[in-house]
């Protein structure tokens, strides 16, 4: 006796399209359920970004390092008020160096056992071992571009970008000063005066009258992370057209 196996059955055409049909259904219905979830999700990553940026960025205005100079009313080192006072005035574009006080912000892999010059831990030497937590650390660095204040500026700038974590994001700054009409608003680029309405300007940090300089900080993405982009002299104005976002920050005596 011959037995025959049992044709088997599949999906018609019908049946086909309306599993597909309940399938958009759903997933339209996810989208629009967990949607505004994941773009808050989004938000909030960006908000905390921003904020340990704009946080590292007052750290680094209020440490004056041991191999810094800022001429001021204290000693001849300064104090990190004559550093934050340079930082800010000379972080906005001028029409004699363009850029060259760009503030440059960005976080690296560091060595835990080793300590530079100017008090920042250096930079892991491996880029394609060693572990997290033990053998290097994620260390937030804050340099200007070109700075004559501290000489080996560039060669630590250099080895950080070798052992970068993420972006590089440059900072540009502007004193706010009282509006006549009421309020802070911004000042003129490359210019901290004494933030009064028709305070004469301040030459240097030991005669501006205030305790607290109010600063707009402005953050940009910079599209390469490559040394010689960003010391080089393809960074230019035109590199940074819209900041990604602004902070009000305050650098304080």
């Amino acid at each position: 006796m011959t037995t025959r196996p049992n044709p088997r059955r599949g999906f018609t055409l019908m049946e086909t399209v309306i599993a597909i049909g309940v399938l958009a259904v759903l997933l339209t219905a996810f989208l629009a359920v967990f949607g505004p979830a994941t773009a808050g999700i989004r938000r909030a990553i960006s908000a905390q970004e921003a904020d340990r940026l704009s946080s590292a960025l007052e750290k680094e205005l209020a440490t004056l390092r041991p191999n810094e100079t800022y001429s001021g009313a204290s000693g001849s080192k300064g104090t990190a008020f004559d550093k934050a006072f340079d930082w800010i005035k000379n972080g906005a574009d001028s029409n004699t160096k363009p850029l060259q006080g760009t503030i440059l912000i960005y976080q690296y892999r560091a060595d835990p056992t080793k300590m530079r010059e100017d008090g920042t831990l250096s930079a892991y030497a491996s880029a394609s071992s060693g572990i997290a937590g033990s053998d290097y650390v994620i260390q937030s660095g804050v340099r200007r571009r070109e700075d004559s204040k501290n000489p080996k500026n560039k060669e630590y700038l250099q080895e950080d970008l070798k052992a970068l974590e993420g972006r590089v994001f440059a900072i540009r700054t502007t004193q706010l000063v009282y509006q006549s009409g009421g309020g802070l608003g911004l000042g003129t680029p490359g210019t901290i005066k004494d933030p009064k309405p028709g305070g004469s300007g301040g030459g240097d940090s030991a005669s501006y009258p205030e305790a607290v300089i109010a600063f707009s900080a402005e953050f940009y993405g910079i599209p390469s992370t490559a040394y010689q982009y960003i010391t080089g002299s393809g960074f230019e104005k035109s590199t940074l057209k819209n900041p990604i976002f602004t902070r009000n920050l305050a650098a304080r005596r």
